[in-house]
């Protein structure tokens, strides 16, 4: 890649708004995003929205929302294909000038006889030139076509396939501007890349037939060709083609389920690249190793576990200050109104090794966060407080009022001592104080919880639990 040291790298991205943004393309923005991240270039994004019947306002702001959230900033402003049509027919006109365009009359229907005779031929079905020497000039129902080399090689380094070669003879006449005015995919591809001096263009592998296409477009138009990179598709486990049933979603529905942009953006990555066996990076660690190097010529499979493994220890490693305002949202999704946002920060290191995302982080933040008159008690589990362990919730709470200290040592201390006085077994006390704590079987470690909901509403849990017992379990709330 010495080459990419000797100019200034710039990568684009440039989705279609015609839906939102998916998986695949996400990868192929991260891609392009390390890349010029890493050489310190210019990573552009470009809006394809020229197909004015299914592009929708609603899909772009939902892509520069993922793409935000990604934290996959852009250099510039975005630019919109759809309001550069003058540059376009600038260079229209530039080709059949020079001889390199011409303009067609031929149908539809004439077009696809040509093919229909070529392939009874034996032959590839294409457009047979037919227009080409006849010096038309513009008309209704007339196409602009490129005057493609008829013997010649299309050859190009692809900077994930190797060396890739493809007979100029075999690639049509192909239309430039459509009969209604408007630029083929192709074409303004091409001169927005050259136009936006793009220097590296990486994207899937399902686009490797438009490139000797378009390296025909910049040898006409006399530019400079960049490096060319395509990156096998992500695949479902089945090595089928990805989509809904292999669990994959659109990546605001991963923001919404509670994953981490950091986590999704690492596994993607490792979904085409990597660097040795190592299975986790820090986004700085993403740009400082790729290098536009070591990217698959495979595809890969598209595992939902191993992302939410991945999140799980990204969750891990991250910081209480940085995973409390991104839990905010979920925690309110909860009906946890104005949650204590010191209370907050405090529960996080207790769940993070019991969470794989924000969602489930929340869920279990909530009994934490309510109030001991909020706070819901599960049926099965007040039913499971008998006679003794409401003898030992009483027990403790005149404990832990005369406790000085109400830190986690202070209380684990208070536990072990009460349990070791009366001669029973900890599980015992334990499911008991779990159930007035947490309204629940299950769940964190005691001392830890009474430390973060603090003395008053650890006392209020344990009096209203003791309340609801000797009521007949008449109070329970769902």
């Amino acid at each position: 890649m010495s080459d990419m040291t000797q100019k200034q790298v710039i990568t684009r991205f440039a989705p279609s708004p015609t839906g939102h943004l998916h998986i695949g393309g996400a990868r192929t923005a991260i891609f392009c995003w390390l890349m010029a991240r890493h050489y310190g270039g210019k990573f552009l994004l470009r809006i394809e929205d020229t197909d004015l019947e299914r592009s929708r306002q609603e899909f772009t702001d939902s892509i520069l929302a993922s793409m935000r959230w990604l934290k996959l900033d852009w250099d510039g402003e975005p630019v919109f294909q759809r309001a550069r049509f003058d540059l376009y027919n600038e260079n229209i006109e530039r080709l059949l000038a020079n001889g390199h365009a011409y303009w067609c009359k031929c149908s539809p229907e004439e077009v696809e006889a040509m093919r229909e005779k070529a392939r009874a031929e034996g032959k590839k079905p294409r457009y047979d030139g037919h227009c080409r020497h006849l010096n038309l000039g513009p008309g209704p129902g007339r196409v602009v076509r490129l005057a493609a080399p008829q013997e010649d090689r299309v050859a190009f380094a692809d900077m994930v396939k190797g060396n890739l070669s493809f007979e100029a003879s075999e690639l049509d006449d192909m239309v430039l501007r459509r009969a209604d005015g408007s630029p083929t995919y192709n074409f303004s591809v091409v001169v927005d890349d050259i136009a936006m001096q793009v220097s590296h263009v990486l994207r899937g592998d399902d686009h490797v037939n438009n490139t000797p296409r378009q390296i025909l477009i910049y040898r006409a138009l006399g530019a400079d060709l960049p490096v060319f990179g395509h990156v096998p598709m992500i695949l479902g486990a089945d090595r089928q083609k990805l989509s809904k049933r292999h669990g994959a979603k659109a990546v605001i529905e991963y923001e919404k389920d509670g994953l981490l942009a950091e986590a999704l953006v690492n596994y993607l990555v490792r979904l085409g690249w990597s660097r040795k066996d190592t299975e986790i990076f820090s986004r700085d660690e993403l740009v400082d190793f790729f290098n536009g190097e070591n990217m698959s010529g495979s595809p890969a499979a598209f595992d939902p576990e191993k992302l939410l493994w991945v999140n799980a220890k990204h969750l891990r490693e991250a910081t209480a200050e940085a995973l409390a305002p991104q839990l905010v949202p979920f925690i309110q999704e909860l009906d946890v109104a104005t949650p204590d946002p010191a209370r907050i920060r405090a529960a996080i290191p207790l769940l993070q090794p019991r969470s794989q995302t924000l969602k489930d982080m929340a869920a279990q933040m909530r009994p934490l966060l309510l109030s001991a008159k909020e706070l819901p008690y599960a049926e099965e589990a007040l039913a499971l407080l008998e006679q003794e362990g409401c003898g030992h919730i009483a027990g403790i709470q005149e404990k832990i009022e005369v406790l000085t200290d109400f830190s986690k040592d202070s209380l684990h201390q208070c536990l072990r001592a009460y349990v070791d006085e009366k001669g029973v077994k900890f599980k015992v006390v334990g499911q008991a104080m779990r159930i007035a704590l947490l309204g629940a079987l299950n769940g964190p470690d005691l001392a830890e919880v009474m430390s973060i909901i603090g003395r008053t509403d650890t006392l209020n849990r344990l009096k209203r639990s003791q309340a609801l017992f000797e009521s007949g379990k008449s109070n329970i709330i769902k």
